[in-house]
């Protein structure tokens, strides 16, 4: 499977049939260890897990703010 020019990809029939994944569904990207996982957005999502592992950067609080708040 490759990336394409304005980095769409193609989920297989296969998977999107075996996960319930249809058109026009929101996902997100969560970065872990291992690479990217797609996860459906929904009522099933915990905002405990969606937080999850976001301040494991590296450096000072103060910095990860300033970072994000894109300062």
């Amino acid at each position: 499977m490759k990336i394409g020019e304005r980095g769409q990809i193609t989920i297989p029939k296969k998977i999107r049939e075996k996960y319930g994944l249809t058109p026009n569904m929101e996902v997100s990207f969560v970065e872990e260890e291992q690479g990217v996982l797609i996860r459906k957005k929904g009522a099933h999502t915990s905002p405990v897990r969606e937080a999850f592992g976001i301040l494991r950067k590296k450096g000072s609080t103060d910095k990860f703010l300033e970072d994000i708040r894109g300062r």
